[in-house]
């Protein structure tokens, strides 16, 4: 797997050991940054399930700022932190190995401008109960992007606050653009 596109573009990402993680293949990261290509310059991204962090990774190539992976896989963690040395993002990044929920629970500081969360295909209930979660809602900037990825047959329900801007079908996968609405939305 290689980073697809700037800063980075060419370098030989690692992958955890085990299987216990699914990376974004190049055709899911390409129809992803092509979407939000116009939003990356300057943003904070909060890569959520991160695995490997080829999503993050990704972004900071493409121009973000700086960006939070959140994994709580040992092997995965351990990929992760290579590929941030690999690619010299590790000075623009933060690695917090945990649960996410446990994460949210602890009320991240900042705003982040973007978002990914990509959890277990077949457990809807954590994407459901991450995209729902409060600790989410308040760290996401005003009119920050939520993409969440999930498979066709395994879509979350989303919350009242969560408005659908886009679907992108890619193959079996989908991939969700949303946003918060409401006054609580970023702060």
């Amino acid at each position: 797997m290689r980073v697809i596109a700037g800063e980075a573009k060419g370098r030989t990402l690692v992958v955890p050991r085990g299987g216990g993680t699914r990376s974004a293949t190049d055709r899911i990261r390409e129809t992803l940054f092509a979407i939000v290509e116009p939003e990356l310059e300057g943003a904070r991204v909060l890569d959520l399930f991160a695995g490997a962090g080829t999503l993050g990774i990704e972004a900071l190539s493409r121009g973000a700022a700086r960006a939070t992976f959140v994994e709580r896989g040992a092997e995965a963690v351990k990929a992760l932190r290579r590929n941030l040395a690999t690619t010299n993002f590790d000075a623009r990044s933060e690695v917090v190995a945990a649960n996410v929920i446990a994460y949210l629970d602890s009320r991240p500081r900042g705003r982040f401008d973007i978002v990914f969360c990509d959890p277990p295909f077949a457990d809807v209930g954590i994407a459901e109960a991450t995209l729902g979660h409060d600790g989410l809602r308040s760290a996401v900037a005003q009119s920050g992007l939520v993409v969440a990825r999930a498979h066709g047959k395994h879509l979350p329900a989303l919350p009242s606050f969560l408005h659908v801007a886009r679907v992108k079908e890619i193959g079996e996968e989908k991939l969700l653009f949303v946003r918060y609405i409401g006054p609580t939305a970023g702060g």
